[in-house]
């Protein structure tokens, strides 16, 4: 029996790619860091198997003992990523162009959409993965992006130093720059959590965004973006609620 599922229609083919980098200058292999005695990678992995709407995803990693990893939780690793693709300012776009290539070409098939799904998010769930590829498939948009309420760290509120360590507004004419919190515009920044994607979009911007994209809204208390150690122990504690 094939684990994997393959949609109905043609013309909505999904690829989940699953981008796992050996190295990590935060925290050493942050991808496979231990996260409730389960490696971080792990949780992506987990949802990305529940989805019904991805028809197959798989793990893009520079890494043996990453790959050996996911294998061992029957994911499909079909290659290690070349060094090229694996350096520190390698961008997400190239290694997602990477594995829809290699894919094509190993399955001869044609994917119509692509789905991001970034280890260090391990708070994402398969009805939001499967929900974003809806609005996607439902609607005349190039790319479903998360974001997340900035909250306390509004621009509004925020300052520069000159030279001479002057606090300068950082947005200027700012009627009032002391305004409660409450009453700020609603401000957005990426999750991280999911990007969806049309492949003529992609192939043509080179770009995990396009021009009309749907901002698809994740509750700050359901998110987190593992980027520095103590980005591991809020994880721990949002997971105990999540599982």
């Amino acid at each position: 029996m094939n684990r994997y599922r393959y949609s109905i229609k043609s013309g909505n083919k999904v690829l989940g790619v699953i981008p796992a980098r050996g190295g990590s200058k935060s925290i050493p292999k942050k991808n496979i860091s231990k996260l409730n005695g389960k490696p971080l990678i792990f949780y992506t992995i987990e949802q990305a198997k529940k989805s019904s709407l991805l028809d197959k995803f798989i793990v893009s990693t520079d890494s043996k003992e990453i790959a050996s990893i996911a294998k061992n939780y029957n994911v499909e690793v079909p290659f290690l990523r070349p060094k090229e693709l694996s350096k520190d300012d390698t961008g997400s776009v190239d290694v997602v162009l990477h594995a829809l290539n290699f894919m094509e070409k190993k399955d001869n098939t044609q994917y119509d959409f692509v789905v991001l799904l970034q280890p260090t998010n391990p708070l994402r769930s398969f009805a939001l993965i499967d929900e974003a590829i809806n609005i996607i498939k439902n609607n005349n948009i190039d790319s479903v992006v998360s974001i997340v309420d900035v909250g306390a760290n509004h621009p509004h509120r925020m300052y520069s130093l000159n030279s001479k360590n002057q606090l300068k507004p950082f947005v200027k004419n700012l009627k009032n720059q002391m305004m409660p919190r409450q009453k700020l515009p609603s401000i957005y920044i990426r999750s991280g959590d999911i990007y969806v994607i049309k492949k003529n979009i992609l192939i043509k911007k080179k770009s995990l965004i396009g021009d009309n994209t749907y901002g698809f809204v994740v509750d700050a208390n359901e998110t987190v973006n593992i980027d520095e150690k103590v980005d591991l122990d809020i994880a721990r504690l949002k997971l105990k609620n999540f599982y």
